[in-house]
């Protein structure tokens, strides 16, 4: 009879303790997710039309051909002008609502700023 006792003694023992423990928290392995924004940069913008609007030409970048006539609208609030880095053309003055033409009559790359806010700037992409 004891060696019965002695027998169960440990199995009631193993057991009450196995009931106590509490079960191990499982960790999250997922990986945690990120959204990304990729923008690509700006490409050159086709048509005739330039706005100026918030300190900046809209488009920053125009393409178009020879002998096409680009046409810049000022919709801000200041005065702005229209300035090619090479001195080729060279508007006076806008004010709101005011417009300032130039034909391109050769093919090239045409640098150009507002000469009153010179970090304002832009560029013409003249195909042959």
């Amino acid at each position: 009879m004891l060696r019965r006792c002695l027998a169960i003694v440990p199995a009631a023992g193993v057991l009450a303790l196995a009931g106590c423990s509490q079960p191990r928290p499982v960790a999250n392995t997922a990986a945690p997710t990120t959204e990304v924004s990729i923008t690509a940069p700006a490409a050159p913008v086709r048509g005739n039309e330039v706005t100026i609007d918030g300190f900046a030409f809209q488009p920053a970048s125009l393409t178009v051909t020879a002998g096409t006539t680009v046409t810049w609208t000022n919709r801000d609030e200041e005065p702005h002008t229209v300035a090619a880095s090479d001195g080729s053309f060279h508007s006076p003055g806008m004010g709101t609502g005011a417009t300032f033409t130039h034909t391109f009559a050769a093919a090239g790359t045409f640098d150009y700023v507002c000469s009153i806010h010179p970090m304002m700037r832009g560029t013409v992409v003249v195909t042959g």
